[in-house]
């Protein structure tokens, strides 16, 4: 059986170090906004680019929470409008509509799957104040387009870096690009912990105050509260964890890029469309392959085969978001491009431990597939 992650191999991977991080907190007697918090946020700044990392319980709650201070800066108010690739995972919607602020969902480009940067102009209007860009799959969605509109129309820029942890757009990593991006350590994404984590980073100073104290019930000092806040904080463990991990991130991303340029160079079963992929610029991947998606008319029945075969597969993702019972407002909504996506993707296999001999087996079956 050829898995489609395998979660322990990957840590067994980071043995003795892994165990050693977590004995290191169990020892110290500190489990919340230690050292290890404070170590890894640095760290991860320094690896995105940023001056500031907030750690935060979740992915969905760092994007929240950039919203929620946009609001409490008076940047943003209920009823704005933010624009949003209608082609994501649901968390990216849920974090606007929480804050009582209206998505507006664009389509994709049906070549990249991200939002397709030149629909977007026409959605926007006197209550738009932002853009939220969702780097999907791995593959960075910056495009020039999208920061002349930012600037044209006074926007603020959003990222949802949650899939592509190291991607790069140029010489600058994606979770850089905007005014403030929420990142997601899931144990399935590329930096994974061990449970539920997540990141916001940012260069603005005060934004990232605002944010630190709205994550910890709306203060930055014991006992006195300024903002009506939460309870997201990224947990001792999950930093050391994550501290472990972050040095082989660069080299596990490769392994993945070259994995995913053999599975295009070697599938060649027309019936099949494959991603598209870039030539790295000096050492820069602008996609980290986060999943490996396909798209096939005949999907179901390919997933059907392949798991008859022995190789696991996933859909990401079956249903869109205006489809969802809970955006019943949505539903009426026709965006054939989005739908297209949804009914025919079919994500492959794809760990920097998966072996030349299991991607081997996964192209030929792919190929004999009728």
């Amino acid at each position: 059986m050829i898995n489609f992650l395998d979660l322990k191999a990957i840590n067994d991977s980071f043995e003795p170090e892994l165990s050693l991080s977590i004995k290191r907190v169990l020892d110290s007697g500190w489990y919340i906004m230690g050292s290890e918090v404070k170590k890894f946020e640095k760290e991860f700044a320094n690896y995105i680019g940023t001056k500031h990392c907030i750690g935060v319980a979740n992915g969905l709650d760092a994007l929240r929470i950039i919203l929620k201070a946009y609001i409490e800066l008076g940047i943003m108010h209920e009823g704005d409008e933010i624009i949003v690739p209608a082609n994501t995972f649901i968390a990216t919607i849920l974090a606007i509509s929480d804050n009582r602020l209206v998505p507006v969902l664009v389509e994709p480009d049906i070549t990249t799957y991200n939002i397709d940067p030149f629909k977007i102009e026409e959605r926007i209007t006197e209550r738009t104040k932002g853009i939220m860009i969702v780097h999907l799959y791995g593959q960075n969605a910056m495009h020039p387009e999208i920061f002349r509109l930012v600037q044209k129309y006074n926007l603020k820029l959003i990222e949802d870096n949650a899939q592509a942890t190291g991607s790069c757009s140029n010489d600058n990593r994606t979770g850089s690009l905007g005014d403030a991006s929420g990142h997601s350590f899931y144990p399935g994404k590329n930096l994974g912990c061990l449970g539920d984590g997540g990141a916001v980073t940012t260069n603005d100073n005060e934004l990232a105050t605002i944010i630190r104290a709205i994550a910890n019930y709306g203060s930055d000092k014991k006992y006195v509260n300024e903002y009506l806040g939460l309870n997201s904080r990224l947990d001792e463990i999950q930093a050391a964890v994550l501290s472990t991990k972050l040095p082989r991130l660069d080299l596990d991303n490769k392994k993945r890029f070259d994995i995913a340029q053999y599975y295009c160079e070697h599938i060649l079963n027309d019936k099949i469309v494959l991603p598209l992929i870039n030539k790295p610029l000096s050492g820069k991947i602008d996609h980290v392959f986060h999943l490996f998606v396909i798209r096939c008319k005949t999907r179901d029945h390919l997933q059907q085969y392949l798991a008859a075969n022995g190789v696991q597969t996933l859909i990401h993702y079956p249903i869109p978001a205006h489809k969802q019972k809970c955006y019943s407002n949505l539903n009426h909504f026709s965006l054939p491009i989005t739908e297209r996506i949804h009914d025919e993707v079919l994500s492959l296999p794809m760990s920097p431990l998966l072996t030349l001999e299991e991607v081997r087996e996964i192209v030929r079956l792919i190929n004999h597939f009728i």
